[in-house]
């Protein structure tokens, strides 16, 4: 809502721009005027697309109204080639050049001051959180790419929605048995957590041995190794075995390892396996391939449900990798797996691969893991792994697991212990930066993630549907007075809404039937008077349908507050309309008089109701229960009154 001001202002800025420098096109064509018009008209659709991407509708009807009129002039034999070249090149840079350029600048002043890292950065790419002072930066700037054993890393699902997660674990352990009557491991659990937290840090060890330190020199982790994951804080070791999963019974369960004294041997060795076209080339060996790296390293699910797969950009080009349990040869994933035909587990043999579930933790208002605090709550589901909301909160869906090694770094000391360890991780020395991202890449990512980044898909309270705008069925409760009944709300006002709505209708009506009878060479209207009255519907009656008719494809929760530009520009049509029917349709002196009357009476009205609903709309003062029910006109306009 406080960013529908400013688009509005944009949006009429550009169309009132570009109508001035209409008109000057018909008197001073190149005159300073005629330039200025026309600069301002690209500048301000720049700056409503800046705003919300929503302006790009409005920018889209400038640019055909434009088209429109580059198309006559260009069939104006009255002008030169020269000429008509000159007409056309003028246009296309203050309509095309000149608005790329300022969203450009925009977003590279955006950049430049905002250059540390805040708290919601992790929808970014590991790299672009990188290129940022602290956060990650502190952590990745200054340390070497590879990942070797001893390297401490987060693992992060980069395709969770509406945020990506980490692989995350903690002191807390699954209980005994659960509400359904299952029991499980009482192991410690792991799960995946959309905040940024020390305990998203593992350990990439070497099963061979005990140190968790990177050798020297380092030993990078390969293609066909087979690794352990060691949990940074607690230092238990990641881990699955045959026992159901606490929220798909379907999946086996992922855990870190304690050892109870019992006979459940730990199952703990993960093979590193990659896909590549130049992997599977014969002759192709483990130790030729290049090393895992950070930030560009992508645990990527693709073909088979579920499998993990590494998926690498950098120096050495495009790399794919799996992380496979070393004894079941089976994948990490958030629900069941495809059975394969190297699959040799005997469950796997009987058409049922064992699958290796893990938990989703996020901050909705789904369902809990048993044990897990109250902000760990997932929603029931075992299939892997696009994140999607139900009921306010996530679940694994097919078909892509994508865990990224989104950071990582070469721990400086052997031996620490817990205390050491823990202010390692929590505050890692400062290192110089070195290797940002270019302005463009990060740019282009920025563009990218406002596009396809969803804070929240599910309804809410006062959410609507375009239909409910025309009619103003539905309304907002923005403040209640802690101790009063004064209240603030959006309601438009009911007058000049169905008002605006009823002068679309009789436009829509008298174009066709104009239009109809021009067909048949009736010109009801001078070809000046037609020429303005095609142009204001095109820009106010098309500026209507571009900010509104979109909203029935988009897939997000809509407000009211959504119809204001496309109702500013219905708005503008109503005087239009309103000279028409004074100036063309109403013959007789007397007619005249009468339809000025309707006017005023109209006005009138639409002060009274802007008045009777001002307590309403500013909140100036309080009204008792009585009156709050007298204003409540429509059923589904939720005031709100005080039970005492």
């Amino acid at each position: 809502m406080l960013l529908e001001s400013v688009l509005i202002f944009f949006n009429l800025l550009a169309v009132l721009s570009y109508l001035k420098f209409s008109n000057s096109q018909k008197h001073r064509p190149f005159s300073p005027s005629w330039w200025f018009w026309l600069m301002l008209t690209g500048v301000a659709c720049s700056c409503a697309v800046g705003t919300k991407y929503v302006g790009v509708f409005t920018y889209l009807l400038v640019l055909g109204v434009a088209a429109a009129h580059a198309w006559h002039l260009i069939g104006d034999q009255t002008l030169s080639n020269v000429h008509v070249l000159c007409h056309l090149v003028a246009r296309a840079v203050a309509l095309l050049v000149i608005p790329v350029l300022v969203y450009l600048l925009f977003f590279y002043v955006h950049l430049l001051l905002l250059c540390r890292s805040g708290p919601h950065d992790q929808i970014m790419s590991s790299a672009f959180q990188a290129s940022l002072e602290g956060g990650l930066a502190r952590i990745t700037q200054g340390q070497p790419l590879e990942v070797a054993y001893g390297s401490q890393v987060t693992l992060k699902n980069v395709f969770g929605q509406p945020v990506p997660c980490w692989l995350h674990s903690h002191q807390s352990t699954y209980p005994m048995i659960y509400e359904n009557g299952r029991g499980s491991s009482h192991q410690q659990q792991v799960t995946c957590y959309p905040f940024k937290d020390v305990n998203n840090w593992w350990i990439v060890k070497d099963p061979g041995r005990h140190q968790l330190v990177v050798n020297n020199p380092p030993r990078p982790v390969r293609h066909g190794d087979i690794v352990q994951l060691v949990h940074g804080m607690t230092t238990r070791l990641l881990n699955t075995h045959d026992v159901a999963a606490p929220l798909s019974p379907h999946s086996q369960e992922v855990s870190c390892y304690i050892d109870y004294n019992v006979s459940m041997p730990a199952q703990n060795l993960w093979r590193l396996v990659s896909v590549t076209p130049a992997t599977m080339r014969a002759g192709s060996t483990a130790r030729s391939k290049p090393p895992l790296r950070t930030s560009d390293c992508l645990f990527y699910g693709k073909g088979e449900l579920g499998s993990v797969l590494l998926s690498e950009e950098g120096a050495y080009g495009h790399r794919e990798q799996r992380v496979r349990h070393g004894r079941l040869e089976d994948h990490l994933v958030g629900g069941p797996v495809r059975a394969r035909e190297h699959i040799s587990h005997p469950q796997a043999e009987r058409g049922a691969p064992p699958r290796l579930g893990l938990s989703a933790a996020g901050g909705g208002r789904g369902e809990a893991v048993p044990g897990l605090p109250r902000e760990h709550r997932v929603e029931r589901g075992g299939a892997p792994l696009r994140q999607e909301k139900a009921a306010g909160s996530c679940h694994w869906e097919l078909p892509d697991l994508v865990l990224l090694v989104s950071s990582g770094f070469w721990p400086h000391l052997p031996g620490q212990e817990q205390k050491e360890r823990e202010l390692e991780l929590r505050s890692p020395a400062q290192m110089d930066a070195s290797g940002n991202l270019s302005f463009m890449a990060r740019f282009s990512e920025l563009q990218w993630r406002m596009l396809t980044v969803r804070s929240d898909d599910s309804e809410h309270k006062y959410s609507s549907t375009p239909l409910d705008w025309v009619t103003l069925d539905t309304s907002i409760a923005y403040w209640l007075h802690p101790r009063t009944s004064a209240q603030i709300h959006l309601l438009g006002n009911i007058v000049i809404w169905a008002s605006a709505s009823l002068a679309t209708l009789v436009y829509a009506l008298l174009f066709v039937w104009y239009l109809l009878r021009r067909r048949r060479r009736v010109c009801d209207l001078p070809e000046d008077c037609w020429l303005r009255w095609a142009l204001a519907g095109a820009l106010c009656a098309g500026g209507w349908a571009v900010n509104y008719v979109p909203f029935f494809l988009m897939e997000k929760t809509l407000f009211l507050y959504h119809y204001l530009p496309a109702l500013a520009f219905q708005i503008l049509l109503l005087p239009v309309v309103l000279e028409h029917v004074s100036g063309r349709l109403c013959r007789s002196q007397l007619q005249r008089s009468f339809f000025g009357a309707l006017v005023v009476a109209w006005f009138a009205s639409a002060c009274h109701v802007s008045n009777t609903l001002r307590p309403l709309t500013y909140g100036d003062r309080s009204l008792s229960p009585g009156e709050l029910k007298a204003l409540r006109w429509k059923d589904s306009w939720d005031i709100l009154i005080r039970k005492y």
